[in-house]
């Protein structure tokens, strides 16, 4: 064991560079090439420098290789309100705080923080200075919005009196029982076999032929799409999340590919995509111990279904710091200390290599240096440091599992705007 701990930091020593700013990962751009699809993890989902690192990358995507749009873990109905707000649809709102409002669902912190803010504006300036063929997107590609979707489906064909219409009625008076309740709806469907099933299809076949009809001046025909996909798969998710926890997970994940590549269509062949997600979701599963119990993710359907070589993988981790998580899921946030990564762990040994920041490119000349099973820490929206050594640890080939990897040494928690508030 120990000889392949030294195996391992001698590899990092070799191949990682360190870097102090963005400028610096210039060869990791490089490397990214001519892929059209990049996708930039998390170690966690409340830790600063993984947005702001992400979005200065996103920022050089976009101004150097002409990225098209930006997907992440979130709500498409909320994202809808950033995307709005960049491509100047939504005039009535004009302060950028007031568009993250609208991130109200739990955890809010992961959208509505003040890492996210300068990338929001410089995204709508960006946008300004190009003609709307050019403009930059910012879309959600998430599942949970089950019945802020329907809302957005029901208030667009009801002010185009859409032959949809019908459908669309019929799926909401089959949910309505449930009073908009996911944990009852999952009951139900899941033991009890009580469900929306055919009206989520139905509505989603409606909508996707009559779509041509909707007016597009604000991507409506796109808009609705993606909620009906919405409507349909997070039907599902709910419905097998009481009996399967693998199911639900890739009826999740297969929903964010299939979300992605709608979007993906109606920006043209040409569309070139960056994808902000965690690290659970963007490192190809087949390189994790999630194959073993038939789990898929983002990162390896999209290798899957567009080459390796057209899809590049950027990963991220820290050794120590803090970070924004919850005790339990729906409790009030708290600012957690990140212990140091546990013994013989990937994050252990990229500090133990160097207490710097650094960044690994993978390659075919070295990846069989980086081939070797470790675990690598992942820190969700809920998290217990104190027992993190009983399952914080994902066993990991590296070297497979992604394409580069960033290490900030010491992290800092994100900013929530609500904190932020409380502060002031």
């Amino acid at each position: 064991m120990e000889r392949m701990f030294y195996s391992m930091i001698k590899a990092i020593h070799k191949y990682a560079k360190p870097f102090a700013t963005v400028d610096d990962l210039d060869p990791l751009i490089a490397a990214i090439g001519d892929s059209k699809i990049v996708l930039l993890g998390e170690s966690s989902h409340g830790t600063s420098e993984y947005y702001s690192l992400r979005a200065e990358l996103s920022k050089r995507l976009i101004k150097e290789k002409g990225f098209s749009f930006i997907a992440v873990e979130g709500d498409w109905p909320s994202c809808q309100s950033i995307n709005q707000y960049i491509k100047g649809f939504n005039h009535s709102t004009q302060d950028v705080r007031t568009v993250l409002e609208d991130f109200n669902r739990w955890p809010t912190w992961m959208w509505a923080n003040v890492e996210i803010i300068d990338l929001v504006e410089w995204l709508k300036n960006y946008n300004q200075q190009n003609n709307p063929t050019q403009k930059v997107g910012f879309y959600g590609l998430d599942v949970y919005s089950l019945w802020e979707s329907m809302d957005e489906i029901i208030r667009y064909l009801e002010k185009t009196n859409s032959p949809s219409l019908k459908e669309a009625k019929k799926a909401f008076s089959c949910f309505e029982p449930f009073n908009r309740n996911h944990e009852s709806y999952a009951v139900s469907a899941g033991y009890i076999s009580e469900n929306c099933t055919k009206e989520a299809l139905e509505l989603l076949a409606s909508i996707r032929k009559n779509k041509c009809k909707f007016d597009d001046d604000q991507e409506n025909s796109l808009n609705m799409e993606v909620n009906a996909i919405v409507t349909a798969n997070a039907e599902e998710y709910y419905r097998t999340m009481v009996t399967s926890d693998s199911k639900s997970w890739n009826v999740r994940d297969q929903h964010m590919v299939e979300a992605l590549n709608a979007v993906r269509r109606f920006y043209g062949a040409d569309a070139k995509v960056i994808i902000w997600e965690h690290n659970t979701h963007v490192g190809d599963a087949r390189a994790t111990d999630m194959r073993d119990e038939g789990m898929v993710n983002v990162g390896q359907l999209l290798r899957e279904e567009n080459g390796a070589e057209n899809v590049f993988i950027v990963g991220f981790g820290t050794y120590s710091g803090t970070v924004i998580a919850a005790t339990e899921w729906g409790a009030d946030f708290q600012i957690m200390d990140v212990p140091p990564a546990g013994f013989g762990s990937w994050e252990s040994l990229m500090h133990k290599s160097g207490a710097v920041n650094k960044y690994l490119i993978f390659t075919d000349g070295n990846r069989h240096e980086f081939s070797t099973t470790i675990g690598h820490r992942a820190i969700g929206v809920v998290y217990r440091p104190e027992y993190e050594h009983f399952g914080n640890y994902v066993p990991s080939i590296m070297g497979h599992r992604y394409d580069g990897f960033i290490f900030i040494d010491k992290t800092n928690a994100l900013h929530p705007l609500v904190l932020e508030n409380i502060l002031v």
